[in-house]
C-alpha cells in the first residue's frame, strides 16, 4: 500500500504523493490517444535545446542490422546480413528526431530489393522526419563462388560492400557503391634484385609480396553489379587472393605473382583503365593500399578521373579500415 512521504523539512506540512508501483504491468495497451499524449521530448520546443542552437548536419543511428534482400546480376536473389547508417538534416530551431523512424522505414521495404528502393526509403524517412537532406549507408558482405586456378576446386570469397545514398533538399538524389578487392602484389623493385642476387652470386631469394586491397567507389545511375567491378578488378589485377589453395594452385599463384609485378601507382592506374571505360560509371575514385611485407608502413595511393566530385583527401580512419583481417 503506498505511504505519504513528508520531504518537508520542518515535518509540519508532508508534501504527499503516491509511490510508485514497481510491478512491471504486461497488460497495459496504450491507445492511439494515449500515446499522442506521451511526452515527446525530441520534438519538444526550442528552449529545450541545450548547448546552441545550430543546425546539425547529420543525425541519425549507426550500426543498425537487419538482412535485406539483393539481386545477382545472373538473376535470383540473396538475402544479406546489412549493417545500417541513416542520417537525417536537423534545422537550428528543432531540438531532435525520433530516430525509431529511420528503422521503420527498412522494415516496412525489407522484402524489396534494396538497389531499387534505396530513394523511396531515403524519401520516406527524410519526409517522416520532416528534414531537408537524408544520407544512407548499407555495409554487407557480397558472396561469390570462385574456383581454384588450376585443381578446379572451388569456395565462397566475400566482398567487403557499401551502398550510399544521398537526397538533398531538392530532390538530387546520388547513389554510390564501395566496393574492396584483396589482391597480392609482388614488389617489382624485389623481383629485379632477387634475379639479379641468383644470376650474380647464385642466391636463393624470395621476391616481396603482400596482401592488398583497392576500394573502388563509383557513381552511377544504370545499375553497375558487383560481379561487374569484381571483374574489372581481376582484369586489371590479375592477382585476386584465393579460396581454397592446392599445391597446383600456390604454383599457378606464384606464377600469376611473377607475370603481373605491380606497384600501388601500377595498381590505382590499372584499375582507372577499366573504370574509365564503363559508360555506366558517373564519377569514381580509385584508393589502393599495399600493406607491405618489406617495410613496417604501407604504400597507398589515390587516384581521380578529371572533374571528379570524389574528394582526394583521405582520413586516417579511412586508411585504417582498408585492413582486411579474416
Amino acid at each position: 500500500m503506498s505511504k505519504p512521504i513528508n520531504t518537508s523539512k520542518n515535518n509540519k506540512s508532508p508534501i504527499r504523493y503516491n509511490e510508485p508501483n514497481g510491478e512491471y504491468d504486461a497488460d497495459y495497451k496504450p491507445t492511439k490517444k494515449d500515446i499522442k499524449n506521451f511526452p515527446d521530448i525530441q520534438n519538444g520546443r526550442s528552449s529545450l535545446i541545450q548547448g546552441t542552437p545550430v543546425a546539425i548536419q547529420q543525425v541519425g543511428i549507426h550500426n543498425f542490422r537487419l538482412p535485406l534482400k539483393y539481386q545477382k546480376r545472373e538473376g535470383g536473389s540473396i538475402e544479406l546480413e546489412t549493417k545500417v547508417t541513416g542520417t537525417v538534416s536537423l534545422e537550428a530551431h528543432k531540438k531532435g528526431i525520433n530516430m525509431s523512424r529511420i528503422m521503420t522505414s527498412f522494415y516496412e521495404f525489407k522484402n524489396e530489393y534494396v538497389f531499387d528502393k534505396l530513394d523511396v526509403i531515403l524519401s520516406k524517412y527524410r519526409d517522416d522526419l520532416n528534414s531537408f537532406d537524408s544520407k544512407i549507408l548499407l555495409k554487407f558482405s557480397y558472396p561469390m563462388m570462385k574456383q581454384s586456378l588450376r585443381s578446379g576446386l572451388e569456395g565462397y570469397q566475400y566482398y567487403e560492400s557499401a551502398l550510399e545514398g544521398h537526397l538533398n533538399g531538392n530532390g538530387k538524389f546520388k547513389k554510390i557503391l564501395h566496393f574492396d578487392f584483396v589482391y597480392s602484389s609482388a614488389c617489382p623493385c624485389s623481383y629485379e634484385l632477387s634475379e639479379f642476387a641468383r644470376n650474380d652470386r647464385n642466391k636463393a631469394t624470395v621476391t616481396h609480396s603482400q596482401r592488398s586491397v583497392a576500394r573502388i567507389s563509383i557513381e552511377f545511375d544504370e545499375i553497375v553489379w558487383i560481379e561487374d567491378l569484381q571483374e574489372m578488378c581481376e582484369k586489371a589485377l590479375h592477382t585476386e587472393t584465393q579460396v581454397i589453395v592446392k599445391r597446383e594452385d600456390e604454383m599457378a599463384f606464384a606464377e600469376l605473382n611473377g607475370s603481373y609485378l605491380k606497384f600501388v601507382e601500377d595498381a590505382a592506374r590499372l584499375l582507372y583503365e577499366q573504370l574509365i571505360k564503363d559508360k555506366r560509371i558517373k564519377d569514381f575514385r580509385i584508393i589502393c593500399s599495399h600493406q607491405e611485407s618489406l617495410h613496417s608502413h604501407d604504400a597507398v595511393s589515390v587516384i581521380l578521373p578529371p572533374n571528379s566530385s570524389f574528394g582526394e583527401d583521405i582520413s586516417h580512419e579511412l586508411w585504417s579500415s582498408l585492413i582486411h583481417t579474416s
